[in-house]
């Protein structure tokens, strides 16, 4: 799993589009929605620089943020340090992540999910979110589709650029597992008016919806709903990211 080092410096200049506070009042109308365990502790999981986290926070929330990237994390420290917040952060694998106390809410957001390595990573999460939820508590999260990968990311390269960085993004494809390797180049001036050049490779994967409900039920959750991305209409089949909102049943 990469660490994303020299991707978490630039991470959010290059995200400035996300409505990090909208957001997270569409996450918190789901988890009032479809929570019963009433509590408000919540965990942000794979919270990269804690933007969302820092939302949530403001919410009301008692939040952790996990993300296995010390760089990502050192990012989101310094959001906690000009905010004032209480969030916690612990760097942990999303496939082994351990908590003291059981959450209301695991969120997993900005298809976090899709950068796991594989189909059993996946599964594995899903049963650590699955452990540390109370009874009544949601685990929701987004996911990129295959239709995605395979029609939009697919071959193709992109070109992203602000004061701060030129970056250059090039994918290239794979039918198993709807796998897209992605390298980013970075390149910034530097104080001699040249450009120094940073790289970061990593992949996604976007198994078939079918696949992850499988994988969901079989760990103990109810599938409650699938959503079009952000919001509240039903999938299609041109939909590049879906919402899931499963529960973790009461206890009888």
């Amino acid at each position: 799993m990469s660490n994303y080092s020299d991707f978490a410096f630039y991470y959010d200049g290059l995200t400035r589009n996300v409505d990090y506070k909208n957001r997270a009042v569409y996450f918190d109308t789901l988890v009032k929605k479809y929570c019963t365990s009433g509590g408000s502790y919540l965990v942000d999981l794979a919270c990269g620089t804690g933007s969302l986290s820092e939302e949530f926070s403001k919410l009301g929330y008692d939040v952790i943020g996990i993300d296995y990237s010390e760089e990502m994390l050192s990012e989101a420290l310094n959001k906690k340090f000009d905010s004032g917040s209480d969030i916690q952060y612990v760097c942990q694998d999303m496939t082994s992540f351990e908590l003291y106390g059981n959450a209301d809410a695991i969120i997993c957001a900005l298809d976090s999910i899709n950068h796991l390595k594989s189909a059993d990573d996946i599964r594995k999460t899903f049963e650590r979110a699955f452990l540390f939820l109370q009874p009544g508590g949601v685990f929701i999260f987004d996911a990129n589709t295959a239709y995605k990968h395979r029609e939009i990311l697919a071959d193709n390269s992109f070109v992203f650029e602000n004061e701060q960085v030129f970056c250059a993004w090039q994918n290239s494809y794979t039918k198993e597992d709807n796998r897209v390797d992605i390298s980013l180049d970075f390149f910034e001036k530097n104080e001699n008016g040249k450009y120094d050049r940073y790289s970061e490779d990593f992949s996604e994967i976007a198994p078939e919806t079918e696949i992850l409900d499988r994988f969901l039920t079989e760990t103990g959750f109810e599938v409650l709903e699938h959503f079009d991305e952000d919001s509240f209409n039903p999938v299609h089949e041109k939909s590049q990211r879906i919402i899931y909102v499963t529960r973790k049943a009461q206890q009888t």
